[in-house]
């Protein structure tokens, strides 16, 4: 709990201080006074003035804001140049754009340097969909998918990799999906519906693995494993001459099998080795002392260079599957139960704040992608809705009354209002006691 509150309060307070920031400096470059300088709303728990600028940290830390001289067409206004009404339009422009403009330059910069890092992601994500198993009674296995079918296609679009595949699945849990499959060279379409995944129940699963297998990441020394010479990165093909295509099943088997030597078949640095090991016993199961994992992982070491690119790449494709989630919420084809509220960002954070500070600060650079991008939806109240009225008033040739922005601001207002009961609600069936009271669930 209290790791999850510490993540939260770093992740965010970075992402607001950043985003502010983006507004702060291109108000001061444009020439416009800037009165306040807060992260958080509320009350003001600290304040230190440098010139014309209060600089202020605030109860409540869900945001934060910069205040401008002549921000509103309501505030005292003087005619003075510094004011921010008294500038051009491109001048604001620049001033609306640099705050979600700060956020996805935060995102590229933080990504850079975890790739730049070296990170381990799953061998299959980037082989194709080739169907490994098929978890009983699931949507795929309902639907006739076996292994060795091969999804050609999901939802009306074409995918290649199973990363491809795993990103148009996701979304629609809960929701009827066309999958095609080919077996045999022949073509076949079938429906079905993705089932909220046991871990993270928002999310879409069909119920199909890809053909990985286990690899190990620890070796415990003097346990079995050590002894019989099993190495770090080995990754274990078979188990007595049986194929191994997950961990559950190699797993199991350990377990019943101890003080009985078991041939694992291993490769290790492209070579297919036989190691025979006796688990050993330890309470009521066999034991060989290793932690694997449930896939062959692939380490990337990129130059600086080359985790630029990666980083735009990645964070080109997260943009995509996040435009795509609001395309697929306004057509119904996703739940709004994947939005995420304070609660929900506090728990993400914290877990992977559990994992280590690269899985910390990809996290905190897919939020800011996410922040970045909802504030340049043209709804007003957020800076993508100042920017459009900003060009609607540039086609309009005029500048629109009070009473007309007033209402535009209203209407913005009340969908946010909307967006937050709907992510409270979602961050409230993530307690579990709370959700324990709600029967209707």
């Amino acid at each position: 709990m209290v790791t999850s509150v510490l993540a939260f309060v770093f992740v965010l307070g970075v992402l607001i201080f950043v985003h502010e920031l983006g507004h702060f400096l291109a108000a001061r470059r444009v020439g416009v006074r800037v009165l306040t300088f807060s992260l958080g709303f509320g009350p003001k728990l600290l304040r230190v003035r440098r010139g014309d600028t209060e600089y202020c940290l605030s109860a409540v830390p869900l945001g934060g804001y910069v205040k401008m001289a002549g921000e509103n067409p309501d505030d005292p206004r003087s005619g003075r140049p510094d004011e921010f009404l008294s500038k051009s339009k491109w001048e604001r422009f620049q001033i609306l754009i640099m705050g979600p403009a700060m956020n996805l330059l935060l995102a590229l910069v933080v990504m850079t340097f975890v790739l730049w890092q070296g990170a381990e992601v799953p061998a299959y994500e980037q082989q194709a969909p080739v169907v490994g198993s098929v978890k009983a009674d699931s949507p795929a296995a309902r639907a006739g998918i076996a292994a060795g079918d091969r999804i050609v296609r999901v939802a009306g679009r074409d995918v290649s990799t199973w990363e491809q595949t795993l990103v148009q699945v996701a979304p629609r849990a809960g929701k009827e999906v066309e999958v095609v499959v080919e077996r045999d060279g022949d073509r076949r379409l079938v429906t079905l519906t993705p089932a909220p995944h046991e871990r993270v129940k928002e999310m879409g699963d069909i119920g199909v693995l890809p053909p990985a297998s286990p690899q190990i990441r620890v070796v415990s020394p003097g346990e079995p494993a050590d002894k019989a010479g099993l190495r770090v990165g080995d990754v274990i093909l078979s188990v007595n001459g049986r194929p191994v295509t997950n961990d559950e099943p190699l797993v199991e088997t350990i377990y019943r099998s101890a003080g009985v030597e078991l041939a694992l078949g291993v490769r290790r640095d492209g070579q297919a080795l036989t190691i025979p090991v006796t688990p050993q016993r330890k309470g009521d199961r066999g034991l060989i002392g290793v932690q694997l994992s449930q896939f062959e992982l692939r380490t990337i070491e990129p130059t600086f260079l080359q985790a630029i690119k990666l980083s735009f790449d990645r964070n080109l494709e997260w943009s995509g599957l996040i435009f795509e989630t609001f395309s697929g919420l306004l057509r119904g084809e996703t739940s709004p139960t994947q939005l995420v509220g304070p609660v929900g960002i506090a728990q993400i954070s914290g877990g992977a704040a559990q994992a280590g500070l690269i899985p910390l600060f990809t996290v905190m650079a897919l939020i800011s992608v996410n922040l970045g991008l909802l504030n340049l939806l043209p709804i007003p109240v957020l800076d993508g809705g100042h920017i459009a009225i900003l060009a609607l008033e540039g086609l309009a040739r005029r500048d629109f009354s009070t009473r007309v922005k007033e209402k535009m601001l209203l209407a913005g207002f009340v969908f946010l209002m909307l967006l937050m009961v709907t992510v409270i609600y979602n961050d409230l069936t993530r307690i579990a006691w709370i959700e324990r009271l709600m029967i209707w669930r």
